[in-house]
């Protein structure tokens, strides 16, 4: 027997026992049919194989690359091509452009002393933007924005809503006030810092105002009220002078605005952001020939005797004869330019300069000055005045009634006889109209019919027809002052170039200019003319003396204690501006002092006096006399000391 193991035998279970077809197991519903042991076993089905996902995966890449392509392509459009043009609409939403209106430039007398100036103010400008539903969250910024602002700003509150809600609803600036003081800025100020802490405290209150800003300006202010505002004239509302000097020079006066641009976020400054500025240039300041003192001596003297008599107007003129400069022009009625809304428009302007009217006897010395330059007579040349002298078409007079006068030329100057003078003007020429041409020749020389070079806003020139055109009537009245126009400058000119040895010096009203830098700039040297002799002057001077001397003279309330006065009186028919016809009187008086040694002319005249005497020796004499003698006081002239020359007034036959 071996010692291997002998292979185990496979026992065999016990067997299944036979299941009876009556046992088998019926298929359900749906179940698959037993298959018939002779039927042939079908083929066992493919396995399943899933598709590639590679296409997938590129439709999917490609459409991301296109997705980022379309990102890229966009950033590069807007960061490198389109940059300029996106950075701008952000500047434009975010920064805030304004104008930093230039400081005007002073207005000084010829002392230095100031006669406008400016002072500083603020514009009160405001974003429209910031005032919308948009920004606000409420639909009634504007109103309750206009509602605080009114009081303060003395506007209606519907000027303020159309303002804040302009028709562009793009607009980003408005200027709701312009000029305003400290005061009103601060007050403006304080309110939108207050409706800020409310609406920081209870997280409800909004701050309608916080639109607002406000740009540094200037306001223009008139230290001595109405001295000397026919002459200075005004600013309006839009910072330009309105008239006088603002005006003639407002362009040297103004300067040039500078700009400034900064960013701003609810109504503030933002800071830490880049912002640009371009300063202003300030305006130059004017040195104005007047003297303030002598200014206020002319104007509180025409004043008082306008309202006196009760006349429509009034001027006086004060110059210095041997320079030109005007060391006074004032007017009567005037005006406040520091508060037009309550000026009478008819006293706006200068009307020394814009009035033109009929001198009447004051022009009888440019007919004098032609007589004796033509030698056609001398002051003690005999004149047989009658009472009554009949020429061309007239019957003329002189203004009183009386006998057959018996008058030397100096008389028929003193007396102011319109009928010796007509007959002293016949004998410049062997015709009368050879006379016309000679009178008309003089009359141009002495500035008639032009401007008197100190180029003033609505300067007349007056009027003076050529000699050809003279009317029958006119050949006769010119030489005594009717017929003819001229404004209260040139007639005070007159009378200079007389007392300046026949010399005509171009009246002048600005000494010079004071720019930016510091630098004085004088004014051009005023054009000097002989229209006489000095000979012809130094004896018209003499009889001008008698017109104030002598007791048959017409101007003696002239007189000035102590000085040689020439002077002239005048009453002249006057032509009333409302219905072009002959109505009332000017009443005038123009003279120097001292007469044998001029320094000052001042010339006086008055429209339509209705109450008292209307005659020029009356009323403007007496004017004359109060701003001659405080002129002289202040310029500190001393009498000559000398005795007058008393010519004779008459002869005996």
């Amino acid at each position: 027997m071996s010692d291997r193991e002998p292979p185990r035998r496979r026992v065999p279970g016990p067997a299944r026992p036979a299941h009876p077809a009556s046992a088998r197991r019926r298929p359900g519903p749906g179940a698959r049919p037993a298959r018939s042991p002779a039927a042939p076993r079908p083929p066992a089905p493919a396995p399943l194989r899933l598709g590639s996902p590679r296409p997938r995966l590129r439709m999917v890449g490609l459409a991301l690359t296109l997705v980022m392509a379309a990102f890229v392509v966009r950033l590069l459009q807007v960061q490198a091509v389109d940059a300029s043009t996106y950075a701008a609409k952000a500047d434009k939403n975010r920064y805030v452009g304004q104008v930093l209106a230039a400081e005007r430039g002073e207005i000084t007398d010829r002392s230095g002393i100031a006669l406008a100036t400016s002072e500083d103010a603020y514009d009160i400008t405001a974003d429209p933007t910031m005032f919308n539903r948009a920004t606000l969250k409420i639909d009634d910024g504007p109103e309750q924005a206009a509602a605080l602002l009114a009081p303060i700003l003395g506007q209606d509150q519907s000027t303020i809503v159309r303002k804040l809600r302009p028709k562009d609803p793009k607009s980003r600036y408005t200027m709701l006030a312009s000029r305003q003081t400290p005061q009103v800025w601060k007050q403006i100020k304080d309110l939108k810092a207050a409706l800020t802490a409310k609406g920081s405290a209870d997280g409800t209150t909004v701050n309608v105002l916080a639109g607002l800003f406000s740009v540094p300006s200037s306001k223009r202010v008139y230290p001595n009220g109405d001295l000397a505002a026919s002459v200075l004239g005004w600013v309006n509302s839009q910072g330009k002078g309105g008239g006088g000097v603002e005006q003639e020079l407002n362009t040297l006066l103004t300067g040039e605005d500078g700009k400034i641009r900064y960013a701003q976020s609810g109504g503030r400054q933002v800071p830490t952001a880049g912002s640009t500025e371009t300063p202003a240039v300030p305006g130059s300041d004017v040195e104005l020939t007047i003297d303030r003192d002598i200014q206020w001596a002319a104007q509180n003297a025409i004043t008082e005797q306008v309202k006196e008599s009760k006349a429509d107007r009034g001027y006086v003129v004060v110059q210095d004869t041997r320079t030109g400069e005007i060391l006074a022009m004032a007017n009567s009625p005037g005006f406040d330019p520091n508060d037009l809304t309550k000026a009478d428009p008819n006293a706006l302007g200068n009307a020394a300069v814009q009035d033109a009217y009929e001198p009447g006897s004051t022009a009888k010395i440019m007919s004098m000055a032609a007589v004796l330059e033509e030698n056609v007579a001398t002051p003690l040349t005999h004149v047989v005045v009658p009472n009554r002298l009949h020429r061309g078409d007239r019957l003329f007079k002189d203004d009183i009634d009386h006998p057959t006068w018996n008058l030397t030329l100096n008389g028929v100057l003193a007396k102011s006889s319109n009928i010796g003078t007509i007959l002293a003007t016949g004998q410049l020429g062997k015709t009368q109209p050879e006379a016309n041409k000679v009178l008309y020749s003089y009359l141009r020389k002495f500035g008639l019919g032009s401007y008197t070079g100190i180029d003033f806003p609505g300067e007349t020139k007056g009027i003076l027809a050529a000699p050809d055109k003279w009317s029958t009537s006119q050949q006769y009245t010119i030489p005594f002052g009717q017929g003819v126009s001229l404004n209260a400058l040139q007639a005070a000119s007159v009378y200079s170039t007389i007392a300046n040895g026949g010399v005509r010096v171009e009246p002048s009203l600005v000494r010079g200019t004071q720019g930016p830098d510091g630098r004085f700039t004088p004014a051009p040297a005023p054009e000097k003319t002989r229209v006489v002799s000095q000979k012809t002057a130094k004896t018209l001077a003499r009889m001008l003396e008698s017109v104030v001397d002598d007791e048959e003279g017409t101007g003696t309330k002239a007189r000035i204690p102590g000085y040689r006065v020439a002077g002239k009186t005048g009453t002249a028919n006057r032509v009333d501006p409302a219905t072009g016809k002959y109505k009332g009187y000017t009443s005038s008086f123009a003279g120097f002092a001292p007469a044998d040694n001029p320094r000052v002319t001042v010339y006086c005249a008055i429209q339509n006096a209705t109450k008292g005497s209307y005659f020029g020796g009356q009323i403007c004499g007496p004017i004359f006399k109060q701003v001659m003698e405080f002129a002289l006081k202040t310029l500190q002239v001393p009498p000559t000391g000398a005795k007058p020359a008393n010519l004779p007034v008459a002869f005996t036959p």
